[in-house]
């Protein structure tokens, strides 16, 4: 209980974007819902179109929707020479307000089919115009059918919005996702207690709304009404007071352990430097690269072999120095980002196998492994599948695996150790290779290219002293051995530890 109520501090901020990004697309899903509705409802052929489009979006996951906003944003933005944010806000608004659509336009159409002819007819009668018998008739009576469909559409829209945090969007999908990842189940409760009262509140708040327009009770409708706008200020508050601009920095990072302790040392850095910090935690290698470039990231902390086989689509492998000399030139002249330098230690993907296992099959490399994949199953994080690095090692070695499963990296070597994996993509900075006694496999024919792990700043960080002065201490600093130890105090059973913590831990490590 004490560890629930000490994640609580971290949910006032979180939940401030997270209304405030509900709330806008609910709004915005209202505007474009209600001319929708009507024409749909006076239209049977364009409201079958209508309709059919809202509940052709609500066919797409809603993660998968989120995701992919960020390239058509991104390629928007060089299509008109910049200026449109392809991380965070934007295109989880636009994702948002989609799905809320759907809801809202099927009430307000059932509602508009639903009124007696007899009703329009005596409109007509008394002279009434479209217009006013739109606003003094029917409007009125479908009103409460029509908040019952933007009741629906708030729950789906507060919900969906905790994966906003993918795209770099803070919500209270950052914690659930931060807890998931290292196991801190008290911050994932806290996160889901948070949303889950988010619309409960406001389910109830808008029911009344609803409650008191189909019982013609003015005051019960206007208060609620007036509650929704207290509690939309209330809880936004925290957005009120920001600090400048040019002193506020966003801190990116990937979804695992290595990647929340390396952002909360750099954020320490910072802090100490005069800056405010916030973070963006959970992004994919595929996208938080492209938000550095773009400055929706000022720093992160990225591989060099990632760098090498993704945005750079190289696959030649080269030596390790050369090569981190070669990302330093091509991200300087390809996008303006400046690579202050590596932290000291090497995070490679490495094929592991739990060590008796190796020892008992005679595995102890990838040639080794080729022959018996066929009767074993791999477990790999997430993204592994997906990446040139993968396609590189199938290249080189004639890998056929029984069954191939992705997992979230924590989630990963559980399945390992349960026996639902025979081998992992592990990672060899991970403490949990030696505590857990796995074998890392060679791979003589060097189909893995170097990880060297490098800091990055974004363009408009690039010439900022104060800035490159705070992180330059981190550079080659780190040995493998501290950041082993550190990812193992968050990612093991007992005596866990937060990624603050660990990078508090790391700091005095390091005599920082």
């Amino acid at each position: 209980m004490t560890a629930f109520l000490d994640t609580l501090g971290r949910v006032p901020p979180l939940l401030a974007q997270h209304v405030l990004l509900s709330a806008a697309a609910l709004l915005l899903g209202i505007l474009i819902s209600l001319p929708l509705a009507i024409v749909a409802a006076r239209r049977p052929r364009a409201g079958s179109v209508i309709l059919g489009f809202a509940s052709l979006v609500q066919t797409v996951p809603s993660l998968a929707l989120l995701a992919l906003f960020y390239p058509l944003l991104l390629w928007l933005s060089a299509l008109v020479g910049g200026g449109i944010p392809a991380l965070g806000f934007l295109p989880s608004l636009i994702a948002l307000t989609l799905y809320a659509l759907l809801p809202i336009i099927r009430n307000g159409v059932a509602g508009l089919t639903g009124i007696d002819p007899a009703v329009r007819q005596a409109a007509q009668a008394v002279g009434m115009t479209p217009a006013q018998m739109l606003r003094l008739v029917e409007a009125p009576l479908v009103a409460p059918v029509l908040i019952a469909g933007i009741r629906t559409a708030a729950v789906w829209t507060i919900g969906a919005a905790t994966l906003s945090t993918t795209v770099g969007q803070p919500s209270l999908g950052d914690m659930i996702f931060a807890g998931l990842q290292t196991q801190n189940w008290a911050l994932v409760l806290a996160g889901c207690v948070a949303a889950a009262g988010l619309a409960l509140a406001a389910d109830a708040l808008i029911g009344l709304v609803e409650r008191g327009i189909a019982r013609r009770r003015r005051p019960l409708w206007i208060g609620a009404c007036a509650a929704l706008v207290a509690g939309l200020l209330l809880a936004t508050a925290p957005l009120w007071h920001r600090a400048g601009g040019d002193r506020v920095v966003t801190i990116g990072a990937k979804n695992f352990s290595e990647q929340y302790i390396l952002a909360r040392l750099i954020g320490d850095r910072l802090t100490r430097a005069g800056y405010t910090v916030r973070y963006r935690d959970g992004l994919g290698s595929a996208v938080i690269y492209g938000a550095l470039g773009g400055g929706d990231v000022d720093v992160y902390v990225d591989y060099a072999g990632t760098l090498w086989t993704g945005p750079m689509r190289r696959t030649d492998v080269p030596d390790p120095k050369a090569m981190v000399a070669e990302i330093g030139r091509w991200a300087q002249a390809t996008s303006g980002v400046r690579l202050i330098g590596p932290l000291g230690f090497e995070n490679a993907y490495a094929f592991a196998m739990r060590g008796d296992d190796a020892r008992r099959r005679g595995i102890g490399s990838l040639s080794d492994l080729a022959a018996a994949a066929p009767g074993l199953t791999l477990g790999s994080d997430l993204e592994f599948l997906e990446r040139p690095e993968w396609a590189a090692v199938r290249k080189a070695y004639p890998l056929r695996f029984k069954a191939m499963t992705p997992y979230a990296p924590t989630f990963m070597y559980r399945a390992l150790a349960s026996g639902e994996a025979d081998v992992i993509s592990a990672f060899s900075s991970d403490g949990r290779i030696a505590a857990d006694r796995l074998t890392v496999l060679a791979d003589p024919r060097h189909a893995i290219p170097s990880y060297d792990a490098l800091l990055l700043v974004a363009p408009g960080r690039a010439k900022d002293a104060r800035f490159a002065a705070a992180l330059a201490p981190l550079v080659g600093r780190i040995p493998v051995s501290a950041m082993r130890e550190a990812n193992y105090q968050v990612d093991r059973d007992t005596g866990k530890r937060t990624p603050e913590q660990a990078a508090g831990w790391l700091a005095t490590r390091l005599g920082l």
